[in-house]
């Protein structure tokens, strides 16, 4: 059976770059807005002054400590992978 012909165009590796950049600003962006809600969630009872709203915002720290731990994860991924392009390069 014979080889099947050479391809004529060849693969432009830029795109595979843009690509891996544009994830890796997409996950730094995720991981600084899940942080910033986290410790938003986490703070604001202390600065909320209606203690019934104070009361309501004081039981959601469970997800305030997951967006922050979320988001804290996220940027320690994207910190990893620069880390790793900058070592390889």
């Amino acid at each position: 059976m014979p080889l099947p012909s050479a391809p004529t165009q060849k693969p432009t590796p830029g795109k595979a770059a843009v690509a891996s950049t544009k994830a890796n600003n997409e996950l730094a962006m995720k991981g600084i807005l899940l942080t910033m809600i986290g410790l938003g969630v986490l703070v604001s009872p202390y600065f909320i002054t209606s203690p019934g709203m104070q009361g309501i915002v004081a039981k959601s720290t469970l997800v305030g400590w997951f967006a922050l731990v979320l988001g804290i994860a996220f940027l320690g991924v994207f910190f990893r992978r620069r880390m790793a392009a900058s070592s390889g390069s």
